[in-house]
């Protein structure tokens, strides 16, 4: 296989590429060699590039969240938009865990480990999802989407404590807790194939909610700091406006959430 043997020219060439099927292909290419140990983490010492944005296509058209239009899963239009939204989601999710990677240097070879293994994830789930909404007869880009996962990533390209906070625990985790309300509605539409995508997505998501709890708990441990108390305070000064319920207690536990920080989630929320 011909391709460099640092860990983070893989996550960079990854994060470049625009075209979906490319980006797939890169991921899975780059993830076996480094389970195979044919990319390394040498160069780990280089410059690490401002955070800019990653590597998409022309489409989708990227709008404010509240331009959004809202559709009913009564048609196959309206189910079509959903499908768009969730794969619109695991294509960011790659460029994420790719991001993870190449941004935050210096960690324990397991972190790497999770993340790669995440974009790998990611990168079967949306080719899952585009699979099922070209069933449907649309394509990715076909409908608007918005930016806010990349948004928060940006804001937090300082700091890996901060980004293992908000985004696998904030904004991803967010999916923990509105997939079974979304699988339920498509199966009572008569929706069996979406849904039972949905419901592998959602099992696979508890591990990747995790390893960002993991390793927000180990850069709090390193740098001396209450991983609760992070974490609240992250809160409040990132989403002042506060976060949306309810939650899904079981998956967040699983994910790594102890009881007193979904208290906290269920106050701000309230």
């Amino acid at each position: 296989m011909e391709c460099s043997q640092s860990l983070f020219d893989s996550a960079s060439v990854c994060l470049d590429a625009t075209r979906p099927a490319a980006k797939l292909a890169l991921t899975r290419r780059h993830a076996e060699a480094f389970a195979a140990g044919e990319v390394t983490l040498v160069g780990a010492d280089s410059v690490v590039k401002p955070i800019g944005e990653p590597g998409r296509p022309s489409k989708p058209h990227l709008v404010a969240p509240r331009n959004l239009a809202q559709r009913g899963l009564g048609s196959i239009e309206g189910r079509a938009a959903l499908v768009h939204a969730v794969a619109h989601i695991e294509f960011n999710a790659i460029n994420l865990a790719w991001d993870a990677v190449y941004r935050f240097r210096g960690m324990p070879e397991a972190y790497y480990r999770d993340w790669v293994m995440v974009a790998d994830d990611e990168a079967r789930h949306f080719g899952l999802v585009e699979a099922r909404l070209n069933e449907l007869g649309f394509c990715y880009g076909d409908f608007d989407a918005h930016n806010g996962l990349w948004e928060m990533a940006e804001k937090t390209a300082h700091s890996c404590v901060e980004r293992m906070a908000l985004v696998p625990r904030v904004l991803e985790a967010r999916g923990l807790d509105v997939t079974p309300g979304m699988i339920a509605r498509l199966r009572s539409v008569g929706d069996n194939d979406t849904a039972e995508i949905f419901a592998l997505i959602l099992r696979e998501e508890v591990a990747h909610v995790a390893a960002g709890s993991r390793w927000f708990a180990w850069g709090c441990e390193q740098r001396g700091l209450d991983p609760e108390t992070t974490f609240d305070t992250l809160l409040k000064h990132h989403l002042p406006q506060g976060i949306k319920g309810p939650f899904n207690t079981d998956a967040r536990l699983r994910a790594g959430f102890s009881h007193t920080e979904l208290g906290r989630l269920h106050e701000l929320a309230a």
